[in-house]
């Protein structure tokens, strides 16, 4: 639902834009909504917090009063209705607590990689260096997820699926310990927490939470902390605190996510070249025929140095696939469809009917919502 301030309205936006309302509208915030009325274009006049907005009417009737939840800032932000069964009441209570806390990887994988120089290393106490190497080993490498079987591995141990495994009774507790990235982060976190209470990091700007209604997010790599001397060991784990504790926040609300969307954001940390790169995935059911098992859309986004921000779609219906790509280079745009016969040729060989493979040079624009429960709104 595209939401948009009245004229009435404009000086409270402003002034909510500029902060005067920076207490109230934050990421995970709830506020108070009702309905006004329709104006004069039939849109429907709502009031959210301090702000009266216009919307177009959703497709089903709206309470007169409800809750709303900030679900992100900026010139687009996007607020989801509260409300509905328990379990989905349960779900948007434990998003609301998280999504102020969650972010994104890299900057965690850019402080592992300051501590793993050896002067550093060195002076780190032997049980922290042991979670340490726990989480590094976690790490996949492209060359293990190049294939099928390698790829539904690094799926499974991404710690989206953590919980599950350990209710499995024939779960080989010790090689899921060692294995899966959710449980090398609690080691890590538990490690760290025995000293001081993690403190937010202020100084990352924040990545999007990995929501099914916000789409894909091609995440680069975050610049090496300026503090990788040997006498600064402390500012780093303090760093690295904060920053643990906000990715296993960003992995539960994927895992939220899953339960409110039924969508899968799944991401995977990658060993590459001269640092960790982020392949990050969304698995859903065809909207058509959310029952046939063949019929999926798999999304991915990674933005790799040497390529730069790379998008694709893979859509599945049986054994006809359509491919669409985007890269933000020109030039990766023409590295990629060189590459189009020889993937052409290795689908066709697995069995697949290969109906599109497109490539497009600039980035797709966000998926819009497709129902009342997201409501986006412009200033």
């Amino acid at each position: 639902m595209i939401i948009q301030p009245t004229s009435l309205a404009a000086l409270t936006w402003a002034g909510a834009a500029s902060g005067a309302s920076a207490d109230s509208w934050r990421v995970g915030a709830v506020l108070a909504a009702r309905t006004l009325g329709y104006s004069e274009q039939a849109k429907l006049v709502l009031q959210i917090g301090s702000l009266t907005v216009e919307a177009e009417p959703p497709g089903t009737q709206l309470p007169s009063q409800f809750q709303v939840r900030v679900l992100s800032l900026g010139a687009e932000p996007k607020l989801e209705i509260l409300g509905g069964p328990p379990l989905d009441q349960a779900v948007s209570r434990a998003l609301r607590e998280r999504l102020p806390q969650q972010n994104g990887y890299a900057p965690l994988l850019a402080t592992l990689g300051a501590l793993a120089q050896r002067p550093l290393l060195r002076q780190l106490p032997p049980p922290l260096r042991a979670a340490l190497a726990l989480l590094e080993h976690s790490i996949r490498t492209p060359v293990e997820i190049a294939h099928a079987a390698g790829l539904k591995e690094a799926v499974k141990r991404s710690g989206l699926f953590l919980e599950s495994q350990l209710a499995h009774p024939q779960t080989d507790l010790g090689e899921l310990g060692e294995d899966d990235w959710k449980a090398a982060l609690l080691r890590l976190a538990a490690t760290l927490d025995r000293g001081s209470p993690p403190q937010p990091n202020s100084d990352h700007a924040e990545t999007a939470p990995p929501l099914a209604q916000r789409g894909l997010v091609a995440q680069p790599r975050a610049p090496m902390p300026e503090s990788a001397q040997p006498g600064e060991v402390d500012s780093l784990l303090v760093r690295l605190h904060g920053e643990v504790h906000a990715a296993l926040a960003r992995l539960e609300v994927a895992q939220l996510e899953t339960q409110a969307s039924g969508a899968w954001m799944i991401e995977i940390p990658l060993q590459g070249e001269g640092g960790q790169d982020i392949l990050q995935l969304q698995m859903t059911p065809h909207e058509d025929d959310p029952e046939q098992p063949t019929s999926w859309v798999l999304g991915f986004a990674i933005d790799l140095p040497r390529l730069g921000p790379v998008q694709g779609e893979l859509q599945l219906r049986g054994l006809r696939l359509s491919v669409r790509l985007w890269a933000q280079r020109a030039e990766t745009t023409i590295r990629l469809e060189r590459l189009f016969g020889d993937l052409s040729h290795q689908l066709t060989a697995n069995g697949l009917l290969l109906d599109q493979l497109t490539c497009q040079t600039g980035m797709p624009q966000p998926p819009g919502s497709r129902s009342a429960v997201l409501l986006k709104a412009t200033a």
